[in-house]
């Protein structure tokens, strides 16, 4: 006989009396962690637990009193909800089970969003439908967070570029329909690196979310502005004829000008240009209007700041936004590797005046999607307003010093016999302490000598970053690099820097140099300047040499070298695949 009651028979169990199982059952009822309910078909209240009782704030007893039970849908109090709980529910009775959320808002208890589960059970006297409500209040208040955290920016509060992008983007979409008129905006403050620079980010971070504040009290709760990154805002203003959007922006330019920014005893002026476009049936994209309004920004930059530009297709701005244009096309261009190296020959005057050896410069040309060789002049504006020079700067070192450990110009080198070559590095590049950092790890790695590469930085960059430059030229003569200044003459500088400064050749200014055999003023410049070359040690080379009388003329002057077409066009230093 089996006497272990763990392998006693299921029949052996003796069943629970009826009132025992409702006693349990509604003990378990009781103690749910979630509002548990029983309605009949018309929506009425049979049971309600305990948690549920306490969040809709009326008694059990007052819920299912007989004759006048109460429905469920008068604790939600919220039209949309009450709509939603009574199509699940319907459902429910055609015997289909449901799941959904929905916000409550009972008369005496506290609002909460919560989760509702339904099932049908058929009794003896009727159908009943059983209702969990679970509360998700928390939930729902953390997904709101998260997403207010990924459409805002965290230090203004304000939409960020994403959202703005979309809104646009939504609001462009509905031009057909909706023609508008609407208005674009692009603000950039004038003086926020000098606040960034002086008193750091933390205070830079203060005047954006300052200035945040006041730019929304200038639009209405359905337009949209937006921090579009840095010390950039966007707005966008819903039908708003663009006369109305003009004195919108230049309200906007009145009141960042009126407002001065205080960090601890330091006290600042801060101004805004900002660029405006219309939206109407001629727009084309989000991002044409995007780009046309930034354009307007930049104009109004380069004509004094603190002011509003309308965009109105005129050469200004159309130059800007072609200028802005490039700069996909650039970053583009140097992910495909579709930029080329060429060279031009410098003429040592001092030799044969056929010889060409010992001395060229390297320069650069964009190979288009169409194979069209695209000249410096008509990209390098952009890339220098852009910050894109730096990229450009190690895109050429990369590939005249690292592939193939300089081997190709090596043997380039070699084959013309040059002793040198000439490399071009921006003033951009020169104040990126990266690209330095990348540039003298390229000389340490590169087959080449470094007495064999000459940096040539203009002039300009030289005097307005004197002390910088004379420290880049110092660390790289260290490896044994020359150094040039280059457009030497354009500018209205003093000779006297040249002193303190490490170069070895000045490379004159080719404006001055053209005109040498017709202009006396510019014969007696270039005199000056190989003069004062001479004493102090220092090659001279004048560039845009285009005749034979110039050559002559410079040969008389006693220049050491010249650069021109009248010596040599430039051509490609050696193949570089074209992606």
């Amino acid at each position: 006989m089996n006497t272990d009651p763990l392998e006693t028979p299921l029949a052996c169990v003796p069943r629970l009396e009826p009132e025992i199982e409702h006693e349990l059952l509604r003990a378990y009822i009781d103690s749910a962690n979630d509002g548990i309910f029983v309605v009949c078909d018309e929506m009425k209240f049979h049971v309600a637990n305990p948690l549920l009782v306490e969040w809709l704030g009326v008694g059990e007893a007052d819920l299912t009193a007989h004759g006048r039970r109460l429905p469920i849908t008068e604790f939600f109090r919220l039209a949309e909800s009450e709509v939603l709980f009574r199509q699940h529910f319907q459902a429910v009775l055609n015997g289909q089970t449901a799941r959904f959320e929905v916000d409550i808002n009972p008369p005496h208890g506290e609002p909460r969003a919560v989760e509702i589960s339904m099932n049908r059970v058929q009794l003896e006297f009727g159908e009943l439908v059983i209702g969990i409500l679970r509360d998700i209040t928390e939930r729902k208040r953390l997904q709101t967070a998260l997403q207010h955290h990924a459409g805002h920016d965290d230090l203004t509060g304000l939409v960020n570029r994403r959202v703005f992008q979309q809104r646009l983007h939504g609001l462009v979409d509905t031009l057909k329909t909706d023609p508008g008129p609407h208005a674009l905006i692009y603000v950039d403050l004038d003086q926020f690196k000098v606040v960034n620079d002086t008193c750091g980010h933390q205070a830079g971070d203060e005047l954006l979310r300052q200035l945040g504040i006041r730019l929304s009290s200038l639009v209405n709760s359905r337009d949209v502005i937006a921090r579009l990154g840095g010390d950039e805002f966007g707005l966008l203003l819903h039908d708003q004829p663009i006369e109305e959007a003009i004195r919108v922006a230049e309200s906007l330019c009145e009141t960042v000008a009126e407002y001065r920014f205080v960090w601890g005893e330091r006290s600042f002026e801060v101004t805004a240009s900002v660029g405006l476009c219309a939206i109407n049936h001629d727009t084309l994209s989000a991002e044409e209007a995007l780009s046309a309004a930034d354009a307007a920004c930049y104009v109004a930059k380069d004509q004094g700041r603190n002011r509003a530009q309308l965009y109105f297709g005129g050469t200004a701005c159309k130059g800007k936004r072609q200028e802005m244009e490039w700069v996909s096309r650039l970053q583009k261009a140097l992910d495909e590797n579709r930029f080329q190296i060429w060279q031009q020959h410098i003429l040592d005057l001092g030799r044969d005046a056929g010889s060409h050896a010992g001395h060229f410069e390297v320069l650069l040309r964009l190979i288009d999607e169409e194979e069209t060789i695209i000249s410096p002049g008509q990209y390098f504006p952009a890339a220098e307003r852009y910050g894109l020079m730096p990229a450009i700067d190690r895109w050429v070192i990369q590939h005249l010093l690292l592939d193939g450990q300089g081997g190709r110009l090596q043997a380039e080198m070699a084959r013309k016999s040059a002793t040198h070559c000439a490399i071009n590095l921006s003033g951009a590049s020169l104040n990126d302490d990266k690209f330095l950092q990348f540039l003298e790890d390229a000389l340490r790695r590169t087959a080449l000598a470094g007495s064999t590469l000459c940096f040539e930085i203009t002039e300009t960059v030289a005097v307005n970053s004197f002390g910088r430059i004379r420290e880049v030229m110092q660390t790289f003569k260290q490896f044994g690099c020359q150094f040039a200044l280059d457009d030497f003459g354009s500018g209205m500088s003093s000779f006297s820097y040249l002193k303190n400064l490490p170069v070895d050749y000045l490379k004159i200014d080719g404006t001055l140099v053209r005109n040498i055999v017709e202009d006396a003023a510019d014969f007696a410049m270039v005199e000056a300047i190989n003069r004062v070359g001479s004493v102090l040690g220092l090659k001279t080379i004048a560039e845009f040499v285009e005749t034979e009388a110039t050559l002559q003329r410079l040969r008389e002057i006693g220049v050491d070298y010249a650069q021109g077409y009248a010596i040599h066009r430039p051509e490609p230093l050696f193949a570089l695949s074209v992606a």
